[in-house]
């Protein structure tokens, strides 16, 4: 209680002098309310674009598919259409979901000309090589850990039997611009999009037909292949069979020409 009291009355004296233009001294006001230290700013993040090369034929527009399979198991709605309608994709994978889908893998081997398999890193860890959360997801946190999760990933890959990768997507597709160019010296494209097709799989079955079915000439498309239990997969098949009734020319990212903003492809 003397403590309550003395308390009190350091904080009363402060306040009285400040009123009266005073400064108090530092030994007189309580370390309760002494300022705290300023939150460290967290790293600049980009979340990059990418384009592809337009169709050449009028009434037909070119898009690029691209599907992430970042863990759990594969979406049957989304790849039988793939493979039922022969629309071409690009599908990134991870080192854990390889592990997990075995069978899938090699419904995408024995469709070679309609699936480029690519980069989606080892454990599905943000490409930041500054300690941060996104969605809640630790980044990897150093160059060290970044290059881990790239390389780790396209050596699973190749111990798959799948062809050595030529791009890269991290999880969350967010980045730091020094992450950014590691990747790149690594070798790798590093892969953004122009529309985000199902929000992550969270989005419902309507809005996610939407965003898809109005992407327009040179967009690259983002959605999941990895959950089958999630509304969103449903509209991703409505769109694609839409889009292609519609004329829509679909192309792998190794098909055509691409531009990607914050020196992601060049």
């Amino acid at each position: 209680m003397n403590r309550i009291l003395l308390t009190s009355a350091l904080l009363l004296a402060a306040v009285s002098a400040a009123l009266a233009g005073e400064v108090p001294p530092a030994s007189s006001v309580p370390p309760a309310i002494a300022s705290a230290p300023a939150k460290a700013p967290g790293p600049k993040l980009v979340e990059p674009h990418l384009h592809i090369a337009r169709s050449n034929i009028a009434g037909h527009p070119r898009i690029a598919l691209t599907f992430d399979a970042c863990m759990g198991q594969a979406d049957e709605r989304i790849l039988s259409t793939l493979v039922r309608e022969r629309i071409p994709a690009t599908i990134f994978v991870t080192a854990r979901w390889l592990k997990r889908n075995p069978a899938t893998l090699a419904v995408f081997l024995q469709n070679a000309d309609l699936f480029e398999l690519e980069n989606h890193g080892e454990n599905h860890i943000p490409a930041v090589d500054t300690p941060t959360l996104i969605y809640g997801i630790a980044s990897a946190g150093s160059p060290q850990a970044v290059r881990q999760e790239v390389e780790g990933g396209a050596a699973a890959m190749i111990a798959a039997g799948i062809p050595a990768p030529h791009w890269f997507r991290g999880s969350t597709a967010k980045y730091d611009l020094s992450a950014i160019g590691e990747i790149r010296n690594m070798g790798f494209r590093i892969a953004g999009y122009s529309i985000n097709g199902d929000g992550g799989s969270l989005l419902g079955a309507a809005i996610t037909e939407k965003r898809i079915a109005s992407a327009k000439d040179g967009d690259v498309v983002i959605s999941h292949i990895n959950q089958p239990t999630h509304a969103a997969g449903e509209g991703v098949v409505k769109a694609l069979v839409d889009l292609k009734a519609k004329g829509t020319e679909f192309v792998r990212l190794e098909d055509v020409g691409d531009t990607g903003d914050d020196k992601t492809t060049e």
